[in-house]
């Protein structure tokens, strides 16, 4: 017996209907920790969760009916998850009389916007490799919505970084969709030219160098991320874009040259820029982020200072192993929790356990977009997908790097889980190109052999015909 094409649907559902259970029963769970009952609209909201999942599988059922089964659950539990984190913080912070907030509220309308996309995403496209058409013009896309946030009167400031736009009473991070366009740039780029680039060099030190003459393209993108780094002052997206670069340029080559030379520029640049910052004084944020790195409990009464990293390292170490439950901890004393520190709010309350099984989704769900481009048919699709689960475990990688102080602190948020709507519909947008491209890999191979004879041309009906001179 051959290898068998089964559609899984059945058992997405099954899953999803555990994912469920961990977003409304959070969501109850915070009501009776902080509030000792069940909240008073659990029906409403877990219905409306409900629908939005229950649409996704049903789009997901006739539209890519061999999907993976598994990548939309693990997303609706993540999502789940962030809602009644954030909930928990809305109530923490109703109760220190600070200022009324309903971020919960606004993330489940983005949530609904992502769900839309993501459902007209697997519904109007059929074939991802419609996407290698718009190659360069993703690229100019990208480009354009990266320089927004610099023009005058659009462009806003958000914590030291120019990363937003303002288009009447919204606000917009354009980069969150730069990173998709970036992929679909850099996958039809790398298809075309990826003999070039895989060309040998010159050999040091038992490393193949790439030649000199293709290091364009890793130029433009070394000068690009120092760009972001200086000029937008966001170390997160810097490292997220040159990285995503460098991975597909490396999963293309099969030359691991190129992760070296790549990282030597970008660490190099960035050393340069700390420098010339603690020299000249210009560039002072990128001096106080490294500061800040290394010894954080130096500048906890300072400004810039690091008091949202030490509280967030107190509440870590406060919840311990299992945490200290919803209501009982103190989440709402790390500023910006419901978005950049979320992960420090689920340590806190949670416990370390949770945080292990927050990471673990997070693997599960890069591991099934790699299966996805291992398994794809043409390159194209292989080097989308891969890209795509670049995205997502840079942008985790540096988001949790950072707040268990691994790394210097980014401007960027946790996939699915921290409050922002501009991040949360991109990566909703992303699930589905994942699901797409899946879709395309695991589904039957089409019968092109061509030896049905039942239409009378087949070998029994040639005949040897005799000509007489």
């Amino acid at each position: 017996m051959g290898f068998v094409h089964r559609r899984r649907r059945g058992a997405e559902l099954f899953l999803l209907v555990l994912a469920l259970a961990v977003g409304v029963g959070g969501y109850a769970a915070v009501g009776l920790g902080v509030d000792q009952e069940v909240p008073a609209d659990l029906v409403g909201y877990g219905g409306w969760l409900a629908a939005l999942v229950v649409l996704a599988h049903v789009v997901v059922r006739f539209f890519a009916p061999y999907a993976d089964p598994v990548l939309l659950p693990i997303v609706a539990a993540l999502n789940g998850l962030g809602l009644a984190v954030i909930h928990r913080l809305d109530l923490a912070y109703e109760a220190a009389g600070k200022s009324q907030h309903d971020f919960a509220q606004q993330q489940l309308t983005w949530m609904t916007l992502g769900v839309v996309l993501f459902v007209l995403t697997i519904a109007l496209l059929r074939d991802h490799r419609v996407l290698q058409r718009f190659t360069y013009t993703s690229g100019l896309g990208a480009l354009a919505l990266l320089l927004l946030p610099m023009l005058p009167g659009i462009g806003n400031t958000v914590n030291g970084a120019r990363i937003w736009i303002n288009v009447g009473p919204f606000s917009f991070q354009p980069g969150e969709v730069a990173k998709v366009l970036l992929v679909v740039m850099f996958a039809g780029y790398l298809v075309l030219h990826r003999d070039a680039l895989a060309l040998a060099g010159r050999r040091v030190l038992f490393i193949d160098l790439p030649r000199g003459r293709d290091l364009g393209p890793i130029l433009a993108m070394w000068a690009v991320s120092l760009s972001i780094l200086v000029v937008q002052r966001d170390l997160g997206s810097s490292l997220l874009f040159f990285g995503l670069f460098l991975v597909m340029l490396y999963v293309a080559t099969e030359r691991p040259g190129w992760l070296i030379v790549g990282g030597l520029m970008f660490f190099g640049g960035a050393g340069f820029l700390y420098w010339f910052s603690a020299t000249t004084g210009r560039l002072s944020h990128i001096q106080n982020r490294v500061n800040i790195w290394l010894d954080p409990m130096a500048y906890y009464d300072k400004s810039p200072g690091s008091g949202q990293l030490v509280e967030s390292m107190f509440g870590m170490s406060w919840g311990g192993l299992i945490g200290r439950g919803f209501g009982e901890g103190q989440p709402d004393r790390v500023p910006y929790a419901e978005s950049d520190f979320i992960v420090g709010a689920i340590g806190e309350e949670l416990g370390l356990t949770a945080v292990m099984a927050v990471i673990l989704l997070y693997g599960l769900i890069v591991e099934r977009a790699l299966r996805a481009a291992l398994i794809s048919r043409d390159g194209f699709g292989k080097l989308v997908a891969t890209g795509l689960a670049a995205v997502l475990a840079l942008q985790v990688f540096v988001v949790i790097g950072g707040v268990t102080r691994l790394i210097p602190l980014t401007g960027l948020t946790t996939p699915f889980l921290s409050y922002g709507g501009s991040s949360l519909v991109a990566n909703w947008v992303i699930i589905a190109l994942l699901l797409r491209i899946s879709d395309q890999a695991r589904r039957p191979v089409p019968d092109l052999s061509g030896n049905d004879d039942s239409d009378g041309f087949g070998d029994d009906a040639t005949q040897v015909v005799k000509l007489s001179t």
